[in-house]
């Protein structure tokens, strides 16, 4: 990976980890407690079985996630490290700024009440 020699290369390799597609959303969902893989896949339903994969090896890989089989059962589930946590308020400052400044795009705005 190349850094700007101007910028913290921390701060550029944070923002390579959180940058990626779907990255937040997966993490965003495992905020509310550890899940199993077919529970994720419902939760993200915009994203498919094989990138789903491909970012929680990513995410254990930098020590976010982490993958546990459940006891007596051939399942596993995963959840967030006490890294991951740390990006809780990463994610609520996130949403802050969005429900400032984004605007919903056109099929997801809420619909109004016809009076």
């Amino acid at each position: 990976m190349r850094f700007n020699k101007t910028m913290c290369p921390r701060f550029q390799a944070a923002l390579e980890v959180l940058g990626k597609r779907w990255t937040g959303l997966v993490v965003r969902a495992l905020l509310d407690g550890p899940q199993r893989f077919s529970a994720l896949t419902k939760t993200l339903e915009v994203v498919s079985e094989r990138m789903l994969v491909e970012r929680l090896k990513e995410l254990e890989a930098q020590g976010i996630v982490v993958r546990r089989a459940i006891p007596g059962s051939p399942h596993v589930e995963y959840a967030l490290t006490e890294k991951g946590q740390g990006l809780g308020e990463v994610l609520a400052a996130v949403s802050r700024w969005a429900t400032e400044w984004v605007e919903a795009p056109p099929d997801e705005r809420p619909r109004r009440a016809r009076a």
